[in-house]
């Protein structure tokens, strides 16, 4: 099964034992803007995924492909375009706030917070492959939720779907 190429370093970084890397403020790197891209994919300058809007408003595939598998999967407990619950968090916020490996990782392993104060429980994603092969589309789409460079509803325009999207889509789904 072929793994997007972020989610491939996770495995990389924990085989190093660099899973859990820290920064600075002034040093964290930007985990917003895109540096490059690579077969329609965009990412950061430290190969986190990210979004891109163009400045007529196309959105490239993978935050369109984020908009529909997040309404398929997550907005029933995290509510629409990642606005939050009363039931579950603002998911925009987090894909801001949270470093995109324990994104990853609370998706895949799920969490659970029960105390006096709060009782949150995440269920685990890592066997549903309509979650774990689009993981990296619903994080972009959080992302540019988040920073407001896609309003609320589906996006109006998209860039195509790549090959090297399509193939990889496949390999995952099978």
């Amino acid at each position: 099964m072929l793994i997007p190429r972020a989610l491939a370093t996770i495995g990389i970084l924990v085989a190093c034992g660099q899973a859990n890397i820290a920064f600075s403020s002034e040093d964290k790197p930007d985990n917003i803007a895109a540096a490059y891209s690579e077969g329609g994919r965009y990412f950061t300058e430290d190969d986190i995924p990210t979004y891109n809007v163009a400045e007529d408003g196309t959105v490239d595939w993978l935050t369109f492909s984020g908009f529909r598998r997040y309404h398929s999967e997550c907005h029933v407990c995290h509510g629409p375009e990642g606005e939050g619950s009363t039931y579950a968090p603002a998911l925009k916020e987090s894909a801001l706030e949270m470093d995109y490996y324990d994104f990853v990782d609370v998706v895949t392993n799920g969490r659970k917070k029960v105390n006096a104060a709060e009782q949150s429980v995440m269920p685990a994603f890592g066997d549903n492959r309509n979650v774990m092969c689009y993981l990296d589309d619903m994080y972009v789409y959080l992302k540019a939720r988040g920073t407001d460079a896609v309003p609320r509803g589906r996006p109006a325009k998209k860039e195509a779907k790549s090959d090297a999207i399509r193939e990889a889509e496949n390999a995952c789904m099978g």
